[in-house]
């Protein structure tokens, strides 16, 4: 049974980039070209990363994410993975190798949720990180977001500046609107945000709480906390995706007419994402949400989620996440798990706008093939 299902998952791993040849007569337009692939699209626990951020750059995707472990031991810095394809990744460098780092550097924890973007022709990577002690060993305490630089996306970096926020941030993004101005969003018990300077690192204002997972009249399913905002702009109309980890994990749509809101939320629902009720039960019961009535998605995941959004074959916009195996996914799903499904992978999905809106493509686990 092992080796068909290995056998089997090969075969959906086989995805590539295919042209749909076109018949031959001349003057005739130019047939679409097919991307077909297969989730998750990683399957190497050596390259097992949370939380991917994919950049495009030149006929390349680079990648970073949270490095393993996650939640103990020392995490090893901030890790760029590339890929000529979008589906055969390798790993590249290490754009912050925590070994090589001095012992009173401030930003030696935990290295979560790092993100790179091409602003003003070069490249702003946020990472999210404290100062371990020995009273400390994660450095959770001091953590915040630090904002680096380079000239290129293999770097290497400079620090701008760090700590950005005063108080404990997490899982910062930019975004830079048609004038020119940049904006900085970032988690922490709720979603936060302000004005930046990139070439400083200052912030225009004190960094603001906008949204609380628990905000009065909102939907219970944040209610277990929110993280990863990513903003895009489209038609006049800011768009900022978030995810939330209450009923599994989860991507909801934020809609604003300015950069820094008000913000609404675009459905009641989310809009990706899968849900289990028996998933993490003692954090449902730890923040007071074990009660809540909802019904499965009908896929092999625990989490898809911490979405980011990136250009993909033909100019088309995507979304990557990663992607975790449940233990539990019932039949036919094998509920022996591979070592790579142990570990999140990364996720890609199309994503289109239409109505005034975005949506992402559910969370698939078969081969797919997208025209473009």
């Amino acid at each position: 049974m092992l080796l068909l299902r290995t056998f089997v998952w090969g075969l959906l791993a086989l995805s590539t980039l295919d042209a749909v040849q076109a018949a031959d007569v001349p003057g005739a337009p130019a047939a679409p070209r097919v991307f077909r692939y297969t989730n998750p699209i990683t399957r190497d626990a050596a390259l097992s990363l949370r939380d991917h951020c994919i950049i495009k750059v030149g006929p390349q995707w680079f990648c970073t994410g949270t490095s393993n472990p996650v939640w103990t031991g020392p995490n090893p810095g901030v890790r760029l993975l590339v890929s000529d394809d979008l589906i055969h990744w390798r790993h590249h460098s290490w754009l912050i190798d925590a070994s090589t780092l001095p012992a009173d550097c401030p930003y030696n924890g935990r290295f979560w949720a790092p993100e790179i973007h091409q602003i003003k022709g070069r490249f702003w990577m946020t990472v999210n990180s404290g100062k371990v002690t020995a009273e400390d060993p994660k450095g959770m305490s001091t953590h915040s977001v630090w904002l680096f630089v380079a000239d290129a996306v293999t770097g290497p970096y400079k620090l701008v500046k760090g700590p950005l926020t005063p108080q404990y941030n997490n899982d910062a993004t930019l975004f830079e609107d048609d004038d020119g101005r940049t904006y900085l969003y970032t988690s922490g018990n709720g979603l936060w945000q302000a004005e930046i300077d990139l070439e400083t690192g200052n912030l225009a204002a004190p960094i603001e709480k906008f949204l609380d997972k628990k905000q009065p009249g909102w939907p219970e399913w944040m209610i277990g906390g929110i993280e990863g905002p990513f903003v895009i702009k489209r038609e006049g109309t800011y768009f900022m995706f978030f995810s939330t980890w209450t009923r599994g994990y989860e991507v909801g749509l934020l809609q604003s007419k300015s950069p820094l809101g008000p913000w609404a939320l675009v459905s009641p629902e989310p809009i990706f994402g899968t849900r289990k009720k028996g998933y993490r039960p003692e954090l449902a019961a730890e923040g007071g949400y074990s009660h809540l009535n909802f019904t499965d998605t009908e896929d092999p995941y625990c989490e898809t989620g911490h979405n980011a959004l990136f250009e993909g074959p033909g100019g088309q916009l995507w979304s990557s996440c990663h992607y975790m195996m449940d233990p539990k996914r019932p039949h036919p799903y094998s509920p022996e798990l591979l070592d790579w499904e142990k570990s999140p992978q990364l996720g890609i999905e199309p994503v289109t706008y239409r109505d005034g809106r975005f949506y992402i493509q559910k969370a698939t686990w078969t081969e797919q093939a997208v025209k473009y």
